[in-house]
């Protein structure tokens, strides 16, 4: 048994201990999948985090954090005579070699031909799992851009999308204009809810197109937003001013030093 097997052994052990009915831990024993998953939604999110922020040493960790989840998650369908840890990585083990087919089945495949034998490989896996929709199988639980983008890539394959950047643009422009109708003719708020969803999701389909990851842009927004507003916080705490205190053009003008000094 090599180093990596012995770590393995020794974190399945723990989460057994963990869930021990007699000896283990009283917050450990009463979980289930319910009230695991959004910890390990949780914990996607902070390897993501880590990965952008380039440490390593705290990626370590937070991949730790992430694979206990999933240790935890075996755990508990083992318990219910489900499946095992080794079952899951026996699966995932057979997808791989079988989406990898130039590698482990002789075909050949030149570069551009390799993402669409992919998802060519997913989608015949889900119509063995009678999800033969072309949109079955989008996770719920995916962050909303992400989830946008990817159904509109489900559908692009079967015909159904804008045939250019500016088509859809125009799209963009149209939802924008029925978001203003709605607000301008006093609509219910579930009704402009709809309207503004409606124009997100053409945004999504904009990015999509202009070869963008919309989550990605938005992540650096968020990340921009925060260093500026940061840099405003200095700013304002350096001059003796109050933030709750400053008007509308005071706001302006830190803003938009803050931009001069590079946030």
């Amino acid at each position: 048994m090599n180093e990596a097997e012995r770590a393995l052994e020794g974190l399945l052990a723990l989460m057994a201990r963990l869930r021990d009915p007699e000896r283990g831990c009283p917050w450990d024993r009463r979980q289930t999948f319910a009230s695991i998953a959004p910890y390990t939604i949780e914990e996607a999110y902070e390897v993501a985090d880590t990965i952008a922020r380039g440490d390593p040493e705290q990626l370590r960790e937070e991949l730790g954090d992430l694979l206990f989840q999933v240790v935890f998650h075996a755990r508990m369908a083992e318990e219910r005579g489900w499946f095992d840890f080794a079952a899951i990585a026996r699966a995932i083990h057979e997808k791989l070699v079988r989406r990898h087919p130039h590698l482990f089945a002789g075909a050949v495949l030149a570069p551009e031909d390799l993402v669409r034998v992919w998802e060519e490989q997913k989608a015949e896996e889900r119509a063995h799992k009678s999800r033969s929709g072309v949109l079955a199988g989008v996770p719920l639980a995916l962050p909303a851009l992400t989830r946008a983008a990817k159904l509109g890539r489900r559908a692009a394959r079967v015909g159904f999308d804008w045939p250019d950047v500016p088509a859809v643009r125009a799209k963009v422009l149209e939802e924008l204009d029925e978001v203003d109708r709605a607000i301008a003719a006093r609509a219910e708020r579930e009704l402009v809810s709809a309207e503004l969803g409606d124009l997100l999701f053409a945004i999504v389909n904009w990015s999509r197109h202009l070869e963008i990851d919309a989550e990605e842009a938005l992540r650096a927004a968020n990340a921009k937003f925060e260093r500026r507003f940061s840099d405003m916080e200095s700013l304002a705490a350096a001059r003796g001013l109050e933030l709750k205190a400053l008007s509308a053009a005071e706001w302006d003008g830190l803003w938009n030093e803050a931009k001069l000094n590079g946030g």
